[in-house]
């Protein structure tokens, strides 16, 4: 079986090497971007099942960035990643199709379970 792809977007290194260690470990195939065209780039090539997006990220934000990429991939998953309680960018979000956010600092269990509940299309404890 082939392995899902996550691709996580975050300006921050520190973030994605986190995520990139936490989602190998789940056994998915992992990618990353510090911005949005490498992260367009991306979805273009690698066709993720999964992005991990950043909101506030520097050139094309997060909401831009989504945009693109339900352009590319209507199918595509999304879960924003945001540090700032922006309501109106996550209710807009929301309208474009993202299926969840998650505030940093984020516990990072809840968001390995809301990744792999979304990618199996299954309740979390059938993931195991």
């Amino acid at each position: 079986m082939e392995k899902k792809k996550v691709l996580i977007v975050d300006d921050q290194n520190g973030i994605r090497i986190l995520l990139m260690e936490v989602f190998n470990s789940e056994g998915y195939a992992t990618f990353q971007a510090a911005n949005g065209k490498l992260a367009l780039d991306i979805v273009r090539k690698e066709s993720p099942d999964m992005v991990l997006l950043d909101m506030k990220i520097p050139g094309m934000d997060g909401l831009e960035i989504l945009k693109h990429l339900k352009e590319l991939n209507p199918a595509i998953k999304v879960i924003m990643m945001t540090a700032y309680g922006e309501l109106d960018m996550i209710k807009e979000a929301t309208k474009l199709g993202a299926l969840m956010h998650f505030t940093k600092p984020f516990d990072i269990d809840e968001m390995r379970v809301a990744v792999n509940m979304h990618l199996h299309n299954k309740s979390v404890d059938q993931c195991s």
